[in-house]
């Protein structure tokens, strides 16, 4: 698994290109960990190239998340495929979240 990464801005961007399952779900949830702690509480996630998300992975974006608010940021998503919003519905964590259509989209929303 990849994760393709850019700035805009204050903004960090973080594109993961596979499935967030078992130990890529592992890697994924650290490395957005470690960029939730860096200087910048903004962090956006495109799934657009995340076909499916398991419990680890959903644990991850979580801690993900409340790391950021704690800080006074959020975690925001773009791109979210039907069937990983569905396991956000259905799991009933999408209100943790702020979905997103496009990057620019959720960049320009931490205006």
């Amino acid at each position: 698994m990849k994760i393709d990464h850019q700035t805009y801005g204050t903004v960090d961007v973080c594109m993961p290109t596979a499935a967030l399952v078992d130990e890529d779900a592992e890697r994924a949830s650290a490395h957005l960990l470690a960029r939730a702690e860096g200087a910048n509480p903004r962090l956006v996630v495109g799934m657009e190239e995340v076909p499916y998300v398991d419990s680890t992975a959903l644990e991850g974006l979580l801690t993900v998340a409340e790391a950021l608010q704690s800080r006074g940021g959020r975690l925001k998503l773009v791109g979210v495929t039907a069937t990983c919003r569905e396991v956000f519905e259905i799991t009933g964590l999408s209100h943790h979240f702020q979905f997103f259509e496009t990057v620019e989209d959720a960049v320009r929303s931490f205006l």
